[in-house]
């Protein structure tokens, strides 16, 4: 047996990629072992090609498919091989490696952990997580082989994920802090912060080899911490639209609503008398803010009562003051009309 396997190792053989995986970027040859047989054919077929290493360097890629009978080709490698090889059995052994060049379609990607920016408009940080997908190829094999593939025998759409992952958040970084959108803005300018991200991808994945294509966001999402402040600056930002419905400083509805706080929080002798003078500091207080609204919304002398009774519901309806106080207010508008 051992003489027959000697005599089978020297019969020529057909070096291919066959029914290569779905998901496969690149694949060692080795049906026959890492030795070059004599009289050997080698095919390329459609989207792929070949990269040739000797010694741990690559000499050669065919990135055209072809059928090359390797015993009477001239290709660079193959000439330097055959310097060394005496009856193509050596010590000095050659890897051949299959690579897709095919696009690879609609991958996923998702932010591994949020990405952190100053937001440029509210001035607070931003935790923003986000998700999408893309497309790519590989544009460059001999830098792919170099700086990604290195020893392994083979490199699948999972370990270029994995790349992906640990590459993706620098480059939406950066791109953040220089296009400077808020987070308000985020959504509706998701094609364009693609395109903008699309472009530094590109720049850092051509030095590994690959060609970045069709890169896209498809959702975003903030971190726990982002949520709270943007619940928090979105209550403000009703309550001052509120008081401003109504004609009133937002400044001065904070201040009504602390004094009807501290009167809710107080008890005993003290609460009631807190609550007394809060109740009379609240009627001065919403007495002052009507005459300033009356001077302010209406022309000099002129006192029309069915504009402060609109006003007068509009804050009763805004809950800036209370049932009772609403009663008492309109009862006086209507005993002076």
């Amino acid at each position: 047996m051992a003489i027959i396997d000697g005599i089978k190792r020297q019969l020529r053989s057909v070096i291919e990629w066959k029914n290569p995986q779905p998901d496969a970027l690149l694949v060692q040859w080795t049906e026959n072992g890492d030795e070059i047989k004599n009289a050997s054919k080698l095919i390329v077929g459609p989207g792929q090609g070949c990269i040739f290493v000797y010694e741990g360097q690559v000499k050669s890629v065919i990135e055209e498919e072809c059928l090359i009978d390797l015993k009477t080709a001239n290709i660079p490698f193959w000439t330097t091989i055959k310097k060394f090889m005496q009856f193509f059995e050596s010590e000095h052994k050659v890897g051949i490696y299959f690579y897709r060049k095919s696009k690879i379609l609609d991958q996923k990607w998702g932010t591994t952990s949020p990405i952190k920016y100053d937001d440029p408009k509210y001035k607070f940080p931003v935790g923003l997580k986000a998700y999408g997908n893309y497309s790519y190829r590989i544009e460059d094999p001999k830098a792919f082989f170099v700086h990604v593939v290195g020893s392994h025998n083979a490199f699948y759409a999972d370990d270029f994920r994995r790349v992906m992952s640990a590459r993706i958040i620098d480059p939406i970084s950066d791109y953040l802090a220089e296009s400077k959108y808020s987070y308000a803005e985020i959504d509706a300018n998701r094609e364009e912060i693609g395109r903008g991200i699309s472009i530094k991808l590109s720049i850092a994945f051509r030095k590994l080899g690959f060609d970045i294509t069709d890169f896209r966001i498809e959702g975003t999402d903030f971190d726990e911490d982002t949520i709270k402040r943007i619940n928090r600056i979105a209550d403000l930002t009703a309550e001052a639209q509120a008081a401003q419905a109504v004609g009133l400083d937002y400044a001065k509805v904070q201040h009504l609503e602390a004094m009807r706080e501290a009167a809710r929080n107080e008890s005993g002798g003290a609460g009631v008398g807190m609550g007394l003078g809060a109740g009379i500091g609240l009627g001065q207080s919403m007495a002052h803010s009507m005459a300033e609204n009356a001077t302010s919304a209406q022309p000099a002398g002129n006192d029309d009562p069915m504009a402060k009774l609109a006003q007068l519901k509009k804050m009763f309806e805004a809950e800036l003051i209370s049932e009772s106080e609403y009663a008492a207010k309109k009862q006086d508008i209507l005993e002076r009309f």
